[in-house]
């Protein structure tokens, strides 16, 4: 890579780091100045989507040679989470790079650089005169973090979306602390349940029937000894967190005094189904608990992801045997897996379009949603390098 791209990359980078999108109350005004610069810079056109006010999408798109045939999307989400800036070794949105070249700022990570790194692996294409089969878009998208919506989750179901004709996808990975990279083709279902609790109220001193307290202590041990199951599933080797159910009590409301017994109780869990449970039974499970814990119990979902078929990773996916024939040209050793968390690939996936998540980040410890996220400048440039070939052998497919 020449020096004068390695700068330019590097500084692109720096520079959309300083961009503070984080939340909440996420002013995305400079996030598309500099998506449309970046645009300009490399003489190509970009569509300016807004699902929702103020909260915009964008896709900067080089046609293929081909473009009737279906295209590949690199994703990426312009959003960042909180900071706790007195925490950092350096302010947050600084992008300082110190003397080993590690570049520390939220979003180093997750996701900015990923972004950076398409951008700049098709600069280098087209200064080599390079021309794809299939287009490519590169979008922009907003509020990833908080669950996208509004963002990908109304995108991927709009006309818009439809118009841009995708086949593929690469979305974003995980650092890897390790020389391997990772590689994820499917996501747990994300629910979010609220489980109320209702029962006689009355003087803390007294031990009435039917009170919310015993309900609710009988339907928390249900979820607290489904968690201790999966939790236990993980002492085989074999398995990894993103193979089980994952259950968290998150949230519990209710009381007014101390020597008042409440008449509700309420307790939030955050669950991520695995990808191999049945939903249909999953909930009939849920309903037998809380009919097993009384009456006067409700729940309710702020979150119900549906089902969604994971990306199949093998001859029949011809982009995914394009991606791997590249990685494995290029001495990459890859470890496939079930996303631990959750991104706007379930979104495109939803859609009916394999995607891959994916981040070229090796030998660098996990920092995302963490303090003191960094990324390593050469780490950065070979990922653009990586992008070099794979964005090459998934648009010739």
């Amino acid at each position: 890579m020449q020096p004068t791209l390695q700068g330019t990359a590097v500084e692109n980078f720096r520079e959309y780091l300083r961009i503070p999108s984080v939340h909440p109350n996420i002013n995305y005004d400079d996030c598309v100045a500099f998506v449309q610069k970046q645009a300009k810079s490399l003489d190509l056109p970009v569509q300016l989507f807004e699902p929702s006010p103020k909260h915009p999408i964008l896709v900067i798109t080089w046609e293929g040679t081909e473009p009737e045939k279906p295209a590949i999307l690199l994703n990426g989400h312009m959003d960042v989470v909180p900071v706790f800036p007195e925490q950092w070794t350096y302010p947050p949105f600084d992008a300082h790079m110190d003397e080993k070249g590690n570049i520390y700022a939220r979003g180093s990570q997750d996701m900015k650089c990923v972004n950076i790194q398409y951008l700049e692996a098709i600069r280098r294409l087209k200064l080599n005169g390079i021309r794809l089969k299939r287009t490519i878009h590169v979008s922009f998208v907003p509020h990833e973090e908080v669950g996208g919506s509004p963002g990908m989750k109304e995108f991927s179901q709009s006309q818009n979306f439809k118009n841009l004709n995708i086949g593929f996808a690469l979305d974003e990975g995980i650092a890897s602390p390790n020389n391997d990279f990772l590689v994820f083709y499917g996501e747990r279902s994300i629910w979010h349940i609220e489980i109320k609790c209702t029962g006689k109220p009355g003087h803390g001193s007294l031990l009435p029937d039917n009170t919310a307290g015993e309900k609710f202590t009988k339907i928390i041990n249900r979820f607290m000894e489904f968690r201790a199951k999966e939790k236990a599933r993980l002492k085989d080797p074999s398995l990894k967190i993103g193979d089980v159910t994952s259950v968290n009590l998150t949230i519990v409301e209710g009381g007014v005094q101390r020597n008042v017994i409440p008449k509700e109780l309420n307790a939030n869990f955050d669950i991520r189904i695995a990808t191999d449970v049945n939903h249909e039974d999953f909930e009939k499970m849920i309903q037998e608990w809380i009919r097993e814990s009384g009456e006067g119990i409700t729940c309710s979902f702020p979150e119900k992801n549906p089902c969604v078929e994971n990306t199949k990773l093998d001859n029949t996916n011809p982009f995914w045997v394009a991606f791997k024939q590249a990685c494995d040209e290029n001495g990459m050793n890859l470890e496939k897996g079930i996303f631990t968390g959750g991104t706007d690939s379930r979104y495109v996936r939803a859609a009916g379009i394999p995607a891959i998540g994916f981040s070229p980040i090796i030998n660098t410890p996990v920092l995302l949603h963490d303090t003191d996220e960094f990324l390593n400048k050469d780490v950065f440039l070979r990922g653009i390098e990586i992008y070099e070939k794979l964005i090459p052998a998934v648009a010739n497919v």
